[in-house]
């Protein structure tokens, strides 16, 4: 029978702060990096970035945090039909650090939160009956409502013949077994938890937890008496998580010692980040097992998962894909610093990020010089340019506003204004970081990290560069030097960046030109996420196509720009980019609002005139992009 979900998780939802200091105590946190955190979140979007379907079945606040905990997880693929929002609780917070290779502080706000509001009548038996599995937390066997919430998803799944996955996720602090600043104290013997979780197990089909909290549900510290209590009470798979040795899974009958059950040894590298490793392990192995994999194989793709977020900062974000699950085990370990794989980041980066619209209709006013020469210098020459994109703007709402792919790229002074209005529509925005014409390259910003760091989640930077193959070794070298810093930060800050390559105004060009300094770039280690180019001669698109295909096949795509063509050029432009898909769109400017910004600084034309002649260039560009990409079927000849 075919079912709507993999798997269904219930349980923690959070909001992780993690502090951005390494080394140091919680105390000394100066900043935190804010993710979406909880241990069934952390494995249903593990799940659902290994290709299968994951849906979400907990609570979140009527609040900001609420939203961005069910947002984060729509955007990774995470079924939120089943997150319910609770009017009267704050969603779930909890700060977490990395002091040192062995100590890894964090701290519980969850006194009433709203994933703990979960109640039996949140639980739709007709949504578990649509699951090939259900996972409960441990923590929300803790409290009696929540644990009347398990209860009921528990019965619902076994009358539908839904499998039980019981994550054990022992947190003594979450039992009320320890002072509230102790959260990361892993085992306190209780008898009343043993008993708890023991009524639980005979129900599950699979039962995983670290050798700590296989104690705990076993009701024993010596590992072997606690694994055959659990053995007396189920016939589940007991799969117990051993850190950097690896996990050992059984199956059957608990052998003599716990070397004789089915093992599957860690890989060596070094230990970064234990928190979030186990949510990693759990996702890798149900995407064998809820698919019938050998338990061999689960276990192999648990223990990989597990190291690759072991290796990070973060739980969700650190969560690999389908695709870098199996770069890594074809490949290995590189390192045992898996973050210093270079090729492993890039592809975790490229496979995990948000997804953009299949097509980008983008209209480009971050244009700085050329509006000055129109308008002058001063205060007033200032206000005027400003003025004049909120202009462009209200055009380009007038006309995409409702588009799936519309957006800008502006400069952060000028423009800086439109900023909010813009994020708040949706809108696809990159922002210009470079200076003006500057050969070779510098930024605006005086501090490039700074000034990225300040700008909100989903903004791409972009940055043009004047560059020819045949430039001097060393402006080359100082050019490459400068964009690698880019690149950097935008890889820390998880930000996508554009780069617009047009050679210099005085060069001499020819068909391939744009292609040698592609391959000239590439070779430098340069990967933008966007390339935004002039457009290329139909020899030049298969030439870029296929040095893209093979040096970066994750890369977004090609944006096309204007260059000030006009409207016969680029319609003609547009039909010979659409035979190839990796060109997604166009970011184009003076063409459309050239002639516009020329008679509105004479004083030639009004406001309402300028939103009227640069929406309808708008408009028509878009309608050659569509004739050409996506033309209206032939009708037949009766």
């Amino acid at each position: 029978m075919s079912r709507r979900f993999d798997l269904i998780c219930l349980g923690r939802a959070a909001v992780d702060l993690y502090g951005d200091q390494v080394g140091g105590r919680l105390e000394d946190m100066r900043s935190f990096s804010k993710y979406l955190g909880g241990s069934p979140a952390n494995t249903a979007v593990g799940l659902a970035r290994l290709g299968l379907r994951a849906a979400m079945l907990t609570r979140v606040g009527d609040e900001h945090n609420g939203r961005f905990v069910r947002e984060s997880l729509a955007a990774e693929g995470v079924d939120v039909s089943q997150v319910r929002t609770d009017p009267a609780r704050l969603t779930a917070l909890v700060f977490l650090g990395i002091q040192d290779r062995d100590t890894f502080p964090l701290i519980f706000y969850r006194a009433n939160c709203a994933d703990m509001g979960l109640c039996a009548g949140d639980i739709d038996p007709a949504v578990i009956a649509d699951a090939g599995a259900l996972l409960v937390s441990g923590t929300h066997l803790s409290q009696p409502g929540t644990r009347a919430a398990c209860d009921a998803a528990i019965a619902a799944a076994r009358a539908a013949g839904t499998r039980i996955v019981l994550d054990i996720d022992y947190r003594p602090v979450l039992w009320n077994l320890t002072a509230p600043g102790l959260g990361e104290q892993r085992y306190v013997e209780s008898a009343e938890v043993s008993a708890v979780l023991q009524a639980v197990v005979p129900q599950c089909d699979l039962v995983v937890g670290t050798e700590e909290e296989i104690h705990i549900a076993g009701g024993s510290t010596t590992t072997i008496d606690a694994l055959r209590r659990l053995r007396a009470l189920t016939d589940a798979t007991l799969v117990m998580k051993r850190g950097a040795a690896g996990c050992v899974v059984f199956d059957g009958a608990i052998p003599g010692g716990i070397d004789d059950g089915l093992q599957d040894a860690g890989f060596p590298i070094e230990v970064f980040n234990v928190l979030g490793a186990g949510d990693a392990f759990m996702a890798g192995f149900l995407r064998g097992w809820l698919v019938g994999e050998p338990l061999e194989r689960s276990s192999r793709w648990g223990n990989a998962c597990g190291a690759l977020v072991v290796s990070r900062h973060g739980c969700a974000p650190a969560m690999p894909s389908w695709t870098e699950l199996q770069h890594f085990l074809t490949h290995g370990v590189t390192t045992p610093r898996l973050r210093e794989d270079e090729q492993l980041e890039h592809v975790h980066r490229a496979t995990t990020r948000r997804a953009d619209p299949p097509e980008l209709l983008v209209l480009a006013i971050d244009h700085r010089a050329q509006l000055e020469r129109l308008a002058g210098s001063g205060d007033a020459a200032a206000r005027r340019i400003r003025h004049f994109k909120r202009l462009v703007d209200a055009a380009a709402q007038q006309v995409a506003v409702q588009r799936p792919g519309a957006g800008l790229i502006v400069d952060s002074g000028y423009g800086e204004a439109l900023l909010p209005a813009l994020h708040r529509r949706g809108w696809w925005i990159a922002r210009a970081v470079e200076q003006p014409g500057s050969r070779p390259l510098r930024f605006e910003a005086p501090d490039l990290a700074l000034e990225l760091r300040q700008w909100p989640t989903g903004q791409v930077a972009k940055c043009l560069l004047l560059h020819h193959p045949d430039d001097d070794a060393a402006l080359r070298a100082q050019q490459v030097e400068r964009l690698a810093a880019l690149q950097r930060v935008c890889i820390a800050e998880g930000r996508a960046w554009l780069l617009e390559v047009m050679a210099p105004r005085d060069s001499v060009v020819d068909a391939l030109t744009t292609v040698a300094s592609l391959a000239q770039l590439y070779d430098a280690g340069l990967r933008p996420d966007w390339w935004k180019l002039p457009a290329p001669s139909a020899a030049a698109w298969s030439a870029i196509v296929d040095l893209i295909g093979q040096r970066d096949p994750f890369c977004r795509g090609v944006l096309l720009l204007g260059n000030e063509a006009d409207e016969a050029a680029l319609a003609r432009q547009f039909h010979e980019a659409a035979p190839h898909a990796l060109c997604r769109g166009f970011a184009i400017g003076r063409s459309v609002f050239g002639p516009a910004a020329r008679a509105w600084f004479a004083d030639e034309m009004s406001d309402d005139a300028v939103v009227d002649d640069v929406a309808r260039r708008y408009a028509r560009l878009i309608s050659h992009w569509d004739a050409a990409r996506h033309p209206a079927p032939e009708r037949s000849v009766a």
